[in-house]
């Protein structure tokens, strides 16, 4: 993308293995922070200088950067519904009772079982590739993936279903890339200002806030999404408390997406508490 927009432009992408990525094991309900796992060691290449940028899913950005560092741009967004992706290709409605179901996400999780409660719910680790050898293994009948991921590897051929999001809101931010620089290299922001996209960056902020005000991250179940219609900002989001889910939307002015999330989880909150 920045090719395109700057020619003459060269690039060398160095590939970077974090811990989130190598480690199958953690327990999601541990103290260790899911999401740093993610990030850390590409963090600390960016801060010692020897990389210059970093592309990161937004999704797994924890809510404040290390000093230094800046979110600099946030390229088009891609679609960022949750999708099924399934033994012979079948829908959720069409899968037999007792169907196992790969997510180790708690939204997932919580809105599988509201939706469809014949299924079981079982744990699954890794990236792309990991959890789809295990699904074609038979270790499960379908995964849940975010679209996103699977359209920019080439394989959105694989989805089975794209799931409502107005039943089941996506993870805040999902679809989102985040390119991270040193705050103080000048020459780089300016190179990726070329595409950062203004409505991507406004919904981001909207979804980001609902997030943090419910204090989201792995361990979370909520999710949300922002679409911006007529000059003004929709916001839809869910949290799961007691096993029950809670929706509720709102509108917002684009000057203030931030104010958007904070109308939307009173909402919610107000549900929650009768």
């Amino acid at each position: 993308m920045l090719i395109e927009k700057i020619p003459g432009l060269t690039v060398e992408i160095k590939k970077i293995v974090t811990s989130g990525d190598k480690d199958q094991t953690t327990n999601w309900g541990g103290d260790s922070s899911l999401k740093s796992m993610f990030v850390k060691e590409i963090e600390k290449e960016l801060l010692d200088g020897t990389i210059d940028f970093a592309v990161h899913s937004m999704k797994d950005m924890p809510q404040i950067s290390p000093e230094g560092l800046v979110n600099a741009c946030f390229p088009i967004r891609e679609d960022n519904r949750d999708v099924l992706v399934s033994k012979n290709n079948m829908t959720f409605s069409e899968m037999p009772a007792g169907s196992v179901i790969g997510t180790s996400s708690l939204r997932r999780k919580s809105a599988v079982l509201q939706l469809y409660p014949e299924t079981e719910i079982k744990p699954i680790r890794g990236n792309i590739h990991t959890r789809l050898n295990k699904l074609d293994s038979g270790e499960y009948d379908g995964i849940i993936l975010a679209a996103a991921g699977l359209i920019r590897t080439g394989l959105e051929k694989r989805i089975s279903e794209y799931i409502d999001p107005e039943k089941m809101p996506p993870a805040p931010a999902q679809g989102i890339l985040c390119v991270q620089c040193r705050e103080d290299n000048e020459e780089i922001l300016e190179i990726l200002k070329t595409i950062d996209d203004a409505e991507t960056r406004t919904v981001c902020e909207a979804e980001r806030e609902f997030s943090r005000i419910f204090d989201g991250g792995c361990h979370t179940p909520m999710g949300c999404f922002a679409v911006i219609k007529d000059e003004k900002i929709f916001l839809r989001g869910m949290f799961c408390s007691n096993e029950k889910m809670y929706f509720g939307e709102t509108w917002g002015s684009l000057a203030n997406p931030k104010e958007a999330a904070e109308k939307l989880a009173e909402i919610i909150r107000r549900q929650i508490n009768g």
